[in-house]
């Protein structure tokens, strides 16, 4: 799992900068569009904006104080964006840092317009004050419940110590605007919207990292068994798990071959020999995903196929003979107005045998080892020999009874590598 963990940091990593710049640049241009609003009001309505002002607002203020904060947020932005490209983490001391800078623009901006331009009372209502909600609700971005609730707390201490200094706070106020316990409350709201607010950005992070996990997961079933494996069959591997698989056990195993078809493809191109078994293996892999089967490993122009593992099936034997005939139809029939006609071999065997994951610690993968492997290649060999497609042990054939269907005896047939001869079946 220190291999999961690793990748998880980086990849949080990665997405915690990208999460952040793009916090900045909406910070930006939300404040770019405030910006553009208030030039546009002050050149359109200047009598307006002089009754709410304590007269006419200079055009260098807005300018003066959201152009500064939008360059920084760009600045920002940008220097995240090499951090991004070079593998690097934001600086947890940086995060702090810009963090205080970003909460504390309504601070500045509520305090320049009560000092100068409108009642001090009037700027704490007006809309300056809840753009530290805008910044609370931002910070879940951030993905880090500390920084949000830091959030929450600078603008919660901001908000208050500003009131007391402009508005002279005090314990018995006749105006509750004025009152310590009422702009306390205001300051708790505003904590706890930053501790809500983290408690979401907590919440998206675990979903980011069950989602990862989950599929590092589903990766490492792939990796073990191949890519070749259907959806269902990994799905089944995640719920029972992976974790012991190395053992012995009763397995089906089936060798399927395209016959002549080395010889065939020195006379095509690359292309259409690549495209030819293409077709062949999207058709013959689907009919034993569709019987509950894996393709454990392509060999060349044919693959190695096994039922009964690493999952349990009963019916393992019966499923990879129906799968056989199945293949049988479907080459046949694609092989219709085909250019490049194929053949195919099969031979299956069920028997014990040693299955799990081997490999050196770098790439390791399923496999199915023994004397039942052997036979089962054997049985797909010996199709030359006898001019049949389909061949399978006496073994199978106990194994499907009545299921077989119709199936003729060669009786014992001397195999290659064995002393005594093995009884074999013809199917086709």
């Amino acid at each position: 799992m220190d291999g999961v963990n690793i990748d998880f940091a980086k990849l949080l990593n990665r997405e915690v900068v990208r999460s952040e710049r793009r916090r900045m640049l909406e910070l930006a241009a939300v404040f770019t569009f405030i910006l553009a609003v208030a030039l546009t009001v002050r050149a359109l309505a200047p009598s307006f904006t002089a009754t709410v002002f304590h007269g006419p607002v200079p055009w260098g203020l807005p300018i003066s104080v959201f152009t500064p904060f939008i360059v920084y947020e760009l600045l920002a932005a940008a220097i995240l964006t090499r951090l991004e490209r070079r593998g690097l983490a934001f600086p947890r001391v940086g995060r702090f840092v810009n963090t205080l800078i970003e909460t504390s623009f309504p601070t500045v901006l509520i305090y320049l317009l009560a000092a100068d331009y409108i009642d001090p009372l009037a700027a704490f209502v007006s809309w300056p004050s809840y753009l530290y909600f805008l910044f609370i609700v931002l910070s879940t971005m951030r993905l880090d419940f500390v920084l949000s609730a830091f959030t929450g707390a600078v603008a919660a201490v901001e908000s208050f110590v500003l009131g007391y200094f402009l508005l002279h706070l005090t314990w018995h106020a006749g105006d509750f605007n004025h009152s310590v316990g009422f702009h306390l409350t205001r300051s708790a709201v505003l904590f706890g919207a930053g501790l809500l607010a983290g408690t979401v950005g907590v919440t998206i992070k675990s979903h980011f990292q069950r989602a990862l996990d989950a599929a590092s997961t589903r990766d490492r079933v792939t990796n073990l068994f191949g890519q070749h494996v259907s959806p269902q069959v990994v799905d089944r591997l995640l719920a029972i798990g992976t974790a012991e698989l190395s053992e012995m056990r009763r397995v089906c195993v089936m060798f399927v071959d395209i016959r002549g078809f080395t010889a065939a493809a020195a006379l095509r191109t690359p292309d259409e020999v690549v495209a030819r078994l293409d077709d062949a293996f999207a058709v013959l892999v689907e009919i034993v995903d569709r019987h509950h089967g894996i393709v454990n490993k392509f060999l060349g122009d044919g693959f190695l196929a096994m039922f009964g593992a690493p999952i349990d099936d009963p019916a393992a034997a019966a499923q990879a003979v129906t799968a056989g005939r199945e293949m049988l139809q479907a080459i046949s029939a694609s092989n219709v107005g085909h250019a490049w006609p194929i053949r195919i071999g099969i031979g299956i065997h069920i028997g014990d045998a040693v299955t799990g994951t081997v490999g050196s610690p770098r790439r390791k993968e399923y496999t199915v080892i023994g004397d039942t492997v052997n036979l089962a290649s054997r049985l797909e060999s010996l199709n030359k020999e006898v001019g049949s497609q389909f061949l399978i042990s006496d073994a199978v054939r106990e194994a499907t009874g009545d299921a077989l269907g119709e199936a003729r005896s060669l009786g014992p047939v001397a195999i290659r590598g064995y002393e005594q001869p093995v009884t074999v079946w013809r199917l086709a």
